[in-house]
């Protein structure tokens, strides 16, 4: 199974958009699962304060994980991996139009009638699945290009 794959699996089993990108990549970058889980778990709807879409906070931590910095005042390692979260967002945008969950969804999930809106639309089964997937994908891309 790819990690795209594995990414979409781990939604369809019920963990968050974040959840389900950030787990698939943890153990290869070095944080155990059930941490991983942990960590992802409030970023998933747009953190439910309307924001980013949960799949790409999932990628950022990803990210991260990957290329961080771990010294203070490493200010080069600190700037490039602004210079990845960039470059994923924007092909994320070119891919979807938007990083913001209520535009991807066509609903504000933080509010009850867009909950119900989302739910009546199917939007947990179809769009929140793409999203994991092209989230995914575009990791998966990242990762094999030679500058990340």
């Amino acid at each position: 199974m790819s990690k795209v794959e594995k990414a979409v699996e781990q939604f369809e089993k019920g963990y968050n958009c974040s959840q389900a990108v950030l787990s698939t990549y943890c153990e290869q970058l070095g944080l155990d699962y059930d941490t991983a889980l942990k960590i992802a778990t409030g970023f998933g709807g747009g953190m439910h304060i309307d924001g980013t879409c949960g799949a790409i906070t999932g990628a950022f931590m990803a990210l991260g994980l990957k290329y961080g910095n771990t010294i203070a005042k490493d200010q080069v390692t600190k700037e490039n991996v602004y210079i990845k979260i960039i470059k994923f967002s924007r092909r994320f945008n070119d891919q979807h139009g938007s990083t913001q969950c209520h535009e991807l969804l066509g609903c504000d999930i933080t509010k009850k009638e867009g909950l119900e809106i989302a739910r009546q639309k199917g939007v947990f089964s179809v769009t929140c699945p793409n999203m994991v997937k092209s989230a995914a994908e575009i990791l998966e891309k990242m990762f094999e290009e030679k500058d990340g």
